[in-house]
């Protein structure tokens, strides 16, 4: 709730439902996840989440409001993870399909992270991660003090390619759209978010896909907005 940007944005309305049940209706249709966590923190600001999670019946964890990396290792060492899916809070139009096909080629092996924002492919909001909790324990313990780390939770995987081995999902032909931007970060993503929302599920109902989406993108001639290139975010 604390975001710099945009404060209070994961719950605000978007056509009629909070921006993280948005976000947690898609997560929850994907088939690879056995549970779900809201890491939040322990900041009063965020009882609102806290209490929004515990209605909605999702598990939620509190921690530090500046140490996202333990705040994530201490969610799934509580969940006793084996394998975590990172999904950035302010991605309302995240899309199940994406987390099954990245969780699905984690498990093939022969890789310590699998991601879809290094270099950008799927639309920016679409944004997934995949590594072991041991991998993030391994982190943890080698860069736990580093600000940025802590700050990131996974870009240690990024900064050292010859440590880590990465793999980059590159998007379908139809979905390659890395200048598409469909993240809640700024005040005018609400509107362009609940405008969107609201087109598709009176055209589709709840079942809208990412082709459906930039076809509305596009309809809608929302202008692309600058993206990070870095592999990794804020918002988790």
């Amino acid at each position: 709730m604390g975001a710099s940007r945009l404060p209070g944005k994961v719950l605000m309305d978007l056509a009629g439902r909070p921006a993280l049940g948005r976000m947690l209706d898609r997560v929850r249709q994907a088939e690879t996840l056995d549970d779900i966590v809201i890491a939040t923190s322990t900041a009063p600001a965020d009882d609102a989440v806290a209490a929004w999670a515990e209605a909605e019946g999702v598990t939620v964890h509190r921690g530090s409001e500046d140490n996202v990396l333990e705040r994530v290792l201490q969610a799934h060492r509580f969940m006793d993870s084996d394998v975590i899916v990172e999904l950035c809070g302010d991605c309302p139009l995240i899309d199940p399909g994406v987390i099954d096909i990245a969780v699905e080629r984690f498990a093939q092996g022969d890789c310590d992270i699998v991601t879809t924002t290094a270099p950008q492919s799927y639309p920016e909001g679409l944004d997934v991660e995949v590594f072991s909790r041991a991998s993030l324990e391994v982190v943890a313990g080698d860069h736990g003090d580093d600000p940025e780390v802590r700050e990131h939770v996974s870009i240690a995987f990024y900064r050292d390619r010859e440590r880590w081995k990465l793999v980059s999902l590159r998007a379908p032909e139809e979905l390659h759209r890395p200048e598409v931007r469909l993240l809640l970060d700024w005040p005018q993503d609400v509107v362009i978010l609940a405008r969107l929302i609201g087109t598709l599920e009176a055209k589709f109902g709840p079942d809208f896909t990412t082709r459906d989406v930039l076809l509305a993108v596009d309809a809608m001639g929302v202008a692309p907005v600058a993206r990070q290139v870095d592999g990794s975010r804020t918002g988790h």
